[in-house]
């Protein structure tokens, strides 16, 4: 670990922390929520001693990046604007993308908006969709799983913040990050966050170090940033974002034409929203991401 490399990069108007370490072709590692560039570190080091430059930022809103103040400043057109100024910044003209939650959405616009920037995409977790002008994002999952779903209770700016606030910030992470059930996280306003189970044992891939890690760090941040990329999804289908899309020929029905391999788990819930086995394992998501190696679904 001490042999990664930490820089502060100024790109697209904020200071971004960046992870690297190697020399070669780069690969550019975009983490989720809540996550950091530390979600990467293995990865970092692990592809560094066979040969490439392995970079990992922690995105803005999170860690020791900046964190600007305006919900409408984490949109994904602001994202990969910031990926972008960094790739410059560093004089890179291509890379290898790899993305997770999250960071697998922001994966997505970067190859739709910049596909000249990516040499492939390999990404986790979240599924390509075209866009659907009839509904905004938020709709749909109030009308699939009611206002408790929790990207329902991230909506409303604080509201989430002071519930997380009522629990140790270390215990919080482990809730997030060790969770095993398929089902879709819905939070009663009367439970809260702090109200669901804790683990009895964290998973084998994550220490109490690890949790350590990204509770000093959310500690001093605090999750606003995070919750902000959620706080503008419907902006993603809206004003900003439409005016990008817009750039491209046909932006109901863009396809991602980069070569990808995608993978998701057996018990992710993102793999049990209602529609998406069907539309990877019947032919939509390879309509829409052509290019795409077999998709795994791994346990």
């Amino acid at each position: 670990m001490e042999k990664i490399k930490h820089t502060t990069v100024a790109t697209n108007g904020i200071n971004m922390h960046v992870a690297s370490i190697g020399t070669g072709p780069a690969v550019l590692f975009l983490h989720g929520f809540p996550e950091l560039w530390y979600s990467w570190r293995k990865q970092l080091l692990y592809l560094s001693s066979r040969g490439y430059r392995a970079i990992a930022p922690d995105l803005r809103g999170y860690g020791d990046t900046d964190a600007p103040p305006s919900i409408t400043s984490y949109t994904a057109l602001h994202v990969v604007g910031d990926l972008v100024g960094l790739l410059d910044e560093f004089g890179i003209e291509q890379v290898f993308l790899v993305g997770h939650d999250w960071g697998a959405l922001i994966a997505w616009y970067f190859c739709l908006l910049r596909p000249d920037r990516v040499k492939a995409l390999v990404n986790l977790s979240v599924v390509f969709r075209s866009r659907n002008p009839a509904t905004k994002p938020v709709d749909q999952y109030r009308a699939l799983f009611g206002d408790d779903f929790y990207i329902c209770r991230f909506q409303e700016p604080g509201v989430a913040e002071e519930d997380f606030a009522q629990i140790d910030t270390a215990r919080l992470i482990k809730k997030f990050l060790g969770g095993r059930s398929p089902k879709p996280p819905c939070v009663p306003k009367e439970i809260g966050f702090r109200g669901l189970p804790d683990l009895r044992t964290l998973p084998s891939w994550l220490s109490e170090e690890d949790v350590n890690y990204y509770a000093s760090k959310f500690s001093q941040k605090g999750f606003t940033g995070g919750l902000n990329y959620y706080r503008c999804l419907d902006l993603q289908f809206d004003f900003t974002t439409c005016i990008c899309i817009s750039m491209l020929p046909e932006p109901q029905s863009a396809q991602i034409k980069i070569p990808v391999k995608f993978m998701v788990g057996d018990l992710d819930i993102t793999y049990h929203i209602p529609g998406i086995r069907e539309y990877i394992q019947n032919g939509g998501f390879k309509k829409d991401v052509p290019e795409c190696d077999d998709t795994l679904s791994c346990d």
